[in-house]
């Protein structure tokens, strides 16, 4: 049995972890929440996994909160940063794996084909440059790691866009949608089943796939393409009487919903390295969406 430590216990990540080990029982997981091991201390960091002597360390846990990372630029850098160094440094000292979960956000979102692991990082706010700060963190300390970039995470949990325009499309005659942001909406159950999927052939075993890579659904789009397969997801699994299934989708530029910061407009990741090197990718958004919408309550989204 492999014993694993996972840095994140309630985020989306986290928790459809949790589900997926249930369904491997090879794996033994251990979830560490903020009062196991609170990030914001990273110097906390090494007695926890010493004491629990993992074989491997999936970090699932993160400072999130793109906009307001702006102000709390330390506590971000912190988080996301220093104490992923630690992390690293941890996983070095055990001579175990490491799997890191990052970002798009650490592209510029100038570029107008999906960017591939090669490219040279550009972040435009401080929640990107935070999170590239880990990365370098962890491909200078630990020798036994897989960074994996994804890229708008969406589950049945938590605060999320598919949430979100279930709510208000059940809620509103028409919805305003940005249209000229680009990226890949991607399934938090599926990146899970994805990360176990590895693990027997990560770091620790024969194959060098030591590196950085894009783990993303293969479906580039924008918001409001997305909210549109949101709203037919939806209604194929509730029925054409659903409150939202009238809802008209209005596209709309990035203008029209300022926010503090900056977004990239095109972030759509290249996942070929991934596909190349592990011998398969994730399903598509549809398929994501009808499997999240599947284990949603429809009396949560009816007017």
């Amino acid at each position: 049995m492999t014993r694993i430590l996972v840095f994140g216990k309630t985020g989306q990540l986290a928790r459809c972890l949790a589900e997926a080990g249930q369904a491997s029982p090879e794996f033994e997981m251990t979830f560490l929440d903020r009062a196991a091991c609170d990030l914001s201390h990273p110097a906390s960091v090494a007695d926890v996994v010493n004491q629990w002597q993992p074989d491997a360390i999936i970090n699932a846990a993160a400072y999130t909160a793109v906009d307001q990372a702006e102000a709390d630029y330390h506590l971000a850098h912190t988080i996301n940063g220093e104490a992923v160094g630690h992390v690293a440094i941890a996983a070095r000292e055990l001579s175990i794996p490491l799997i890191h979960v990052s970002t798009d956000y650490v592209f510029n979102g100038e570029g107008s084909a999906p960017y591939q692991e090669t490219e040279t990082p550009r972040p435009i706010n401080a929640y990107g440059e935070s999170k590239l700060a880990g990365e370098i963190a962890i491909g200078e300390i630990a020798p036994q790691h897989v960074i994996l970039r994804t890229s708008w995470v969406y589950s049945p949990y938590g605060k999320n866009f598919v949430r979100t325009m279930l709510r208000l499309m059940a809620s509103k005659y028409e919805l305003n949608v940005v249209d000229d942001q680009i990226g890949c909406p991607t399934s938090a159950g599926h990146l899970a089943d994805a990360i176990l999927r590895i693990l027997p052939d990560s770091p620790a075993s024969d194959r060098n796939v030591t590196g950085t890579y894009h783990l993303t659904s293969p479906d580039a789009m924008s918001w409001c393409a997305f909210a549109r397969r949101i709203q037919v997801a939806a209604i194929e699994a509730w029925g054409t009487d659903w409150s939202g299934a009238d809802c008209k989708i209005t596209p709309v530029g990035s203008d029209a919903f300022p926010t503090i910061a900056e977004r990239p407009r095109y972030s759509a990741l290249s996942t070929k390295l991934f596909s190349e090197t592990f011998g398969f990718e994730l399903p598509s958004v549809d398929e994501g969406l009808r499997s999240v919408i599947a284990r949603m309550n429809r009396s949560d989204f009816d007017a």
